[in-house]
């Protein structure tokens, strides 16, 4: 089975500046990491090497025994009916009630994970890499609201993001349980 994030980080973060965040953007304040814990849904992302033919996506956070983040990532490619995962690691990049952490997936190497929007129920989330071709819509549930939807999506082109290249991931019925 190869990795979902596998050597592709390894080119990511030689090429896009490892830890950044996209310019003219800011992550959310008064985040709360407990809060975030627990499965995310993969509602929409900007395609990416690491991911590319996987739907049913998930990213489970727990805590790691040294402070940070365990990060399991998870998808489903329904053409070859077969699991990907991954595990990697999360710190806080500075103040841990702002919503700005590196993660790693191989060795030593980190990119950005921030989170841009996030709701005050924490049941979903716009979250950007360093730069802005790395961009995923979370929800809580398997599927979104539209109209929440429409208001990530709206605010992602706001702040400069491709939206008409976004990728819809199947979730729900289509998606085995194991």
């Amino acid at each position: 089975m190869k990795t979902l994030l596998g050597s592709s980080v390894v080119s990511m973060a030689l090429l896009t500046g490892c830890t950044g965040i996209p310019d003219g953007t800011q992550p959310v304040t008064g985040f709360e990491l407990d809060r975030y814990l627990g499965q995310w849904f993969e509602i929409a992302r900007l395609d990416h090497s690491f991911e590319r033919g996987l739907d049913c996506v998930t990213a489970t956070y727990s805590l790691r025994d040294d402070g940070g983040v365990r990060v399991i990532n998870r998808g489903y490619n329904l053409e070859e009916q077969a699991w990907d995962e991954a595990e990697g690691r999360a710190y806080f990049i500075d103040d841990e009630s702002v919503g700005r952490l590196k993660v790693s997936f191989f060795g030593p190497f980190y990119g950005g994970y921030n989170v841009l929007e996030l709701d005050e129920e924490y049941q979903w989330a716009l979250v950007a890499g360093p730069n802005r071709d790395y961009l995923w819509i979370l929800s809580r549930t398997a599927e979104m609201d539209s109209a929440t939807e429409e208001r990530l999506r709206q605010r992602a082109a706001e702040l400069d993001f491709p939206i008409d290249e976004l990728i819809d991931v199947t979730q729900g019925d289509e998606c085995p349980t194991s």
